[in-house]
C-alpha cells in the first residue's frame, strides 16, 4: 500500500487549469524568437547560427516540458503514478541536464563567435564580474538556504514542502525570486567573457523566457499551492 501522501491538488485536475497562462506563456516565447534572431542576425554565421537555434530550442523544450510534468503532477499525480517514490529521482534526470544544457549552449555560441561583441575588453571583462558576483552567489544560496529539490519544482511533489516558509536568507533578501532575478546573470557573464554579441543575445533569450514562464507557468501554480487565489 502507497503511504505517501497526495501531492495533487482538486482545483488542478482540470483541462482550464492545465493550459492556464500558456497563451501568454507561448506568445512570448514566440515573439522572443524573433527577436532574437533578429538581433543576432548581423553576427551569425552558419556554425554560429546552428548553435544559436539549438539554445533557443533547448530554452523553449526545458520550458514545455517543466509546463507538462508541473501541471500533470499537480492536476494528476502522473509523475508518482509512473514512477512511484521515484518520480522526484527520476524528474531531476530530466530537469538538471536541460538546465545544465543552457549555460553550456551559450558557452559554445560565445567560443563560435568570439569577440564579435563591438565593446572593449577590459570593460567586457568588468561586467561580466560585475553581473558574476550576484549570480554566483544566488547559486549558492539556492544550495544553502533554498535546497535543489526545491529549485525543481519539489512542492509539485511533496505536500510538505509546502508548509515550509518562504526563503528570506542569502540573495533571497534582496528578491523572492532570487533564482531568476540574479542566477541568469550568470548568462550574460559568459556572453561577456567571450565578447560575443551572438552568445549575448542568448542569454538575452534565456532571461527574458524564464520570466515569461514563471507568469505562465510557476505564478499560476503557486496561486493554489499556496492559497494566493
Amino acid at each position: 500500500m502507497d503511504h505517501r501522501p497526495d501531492p495533487t491538488i482538486p482545483e488542478a485536475r482540470t483541462f482550464r487549469h492545465f493550459c492556464r497562462g500558456q497563451v501568454l506563456h507561448l506568445i512570448a516565447l514566440a515573439v522572443l524568437w524573433i527577436v532574437a534572431e533578429a538581433l543576432a542576425a548581423p553576427a551569425l554565421d552558419r556554425t554560429d547560427r546552428f548553435w544559436f537555434r539549438l539554445g533557443l530550442g533547448v530554452t523553449v523544450l526545458h520550458q514545455l516540458v517543466v509546463w507538462l510534468a508541473f501541471r500533470a503532477q499537480l492536476g494528476w499525480g502522473l509523475l508518482h503514478r509512473w514512477w512511484g517514490d521515484r518520480a522526484m529521482g527520476v524528474w531531476s534526470l530530466i530537469f538538471l541536464p536541460l538546465l545544465i544544457a543552457r549555460p553550456v549552449l551559450t558557452l559554445i555560441c560565445g567560443l563560435s563567435d568570439l569577440g564579435s561583441l563591438q565593446m572593449p575588453d577590459t570593460l567586457a571583462l568588468v561586467l561580466g564580474v560585475i553581473l558574476l558576483v550576484p549570480a554566483a552567489y544566488t547559486l549558492w544560496s539556492v544550495r544553502r538556504w533554498f535546497g535543489i529539490d526545491r529549485a525543481m519544482g519539489a512542492d509539485h511533489f511533496e505536500p510538505r514542502y509546502r508548509a515550509m516558509p518562504l526563503v528570506r536568507r542569502g540573495a533571497f533578501r534582496w528578491s523572492e525570486n532570487a533564482m531568476y532575478t540574479f542566477g541568469f546573470l550568470a548568462l550574460w557573464s559568459i556572453a561577456l567573457f567571450t565578447r560575443s554579441h551572438v552568445a549575448l543575445v542568448l542569454a538575452l533569450f534565456q532571461h527574458a523566457a524564464i520570466w515569461a514562464h514563471y507568469r505562465g507557468t510557476e505564478q499560476p501554480d503557486m496561486d493554489l499551492i499556496y492559497g494566493r487565489r
